[in-house]
């Protein structure tokens, strides 16, 4: 959060966010999700790298699927979330 605050003091208009939930508790998670939500929601463009895939495609417009540095399906997040290929290889459904 520190970081991600620090990073909107020069008002952005792109955050580059690499792995924000790595190795933190899942009620830290929800928070910083939340926070990516209001940023998003005053304007600023985020670019998100994350493999939490459920917060990834709950939380963004539009999402790049990548296997070994290849894009190999893209698309609105929404789209993709209901995608049974995607469902069944990174949802776990």
């Amino acid at each position: 959060m520190l970081a991600i605050g620090r990073a909107l003091m020069s008002r952005p208009r792109l955050l580059l966010l690499d792995e924000p939930s790595l190795g933190l508790a899942p009620l830290v998670v929800h928070t910083i999700f939340e926070a990516i939500d209001e940023i998003r929601g005053k304007g600023t463009t985020i670019l998100l790298v994350e493999q939490n895939a459920h917060a990834a495609l709950g939380h963004s417009d539009r999402a790049y699927v990548l296997e070994t540095g290849r894009i190999v399906m893209e698309g609105p997040s929404k789209d993709l979330a209901a995608d049974p290929r995607i469902k069944e290889a990174y949802l776990g459904e």
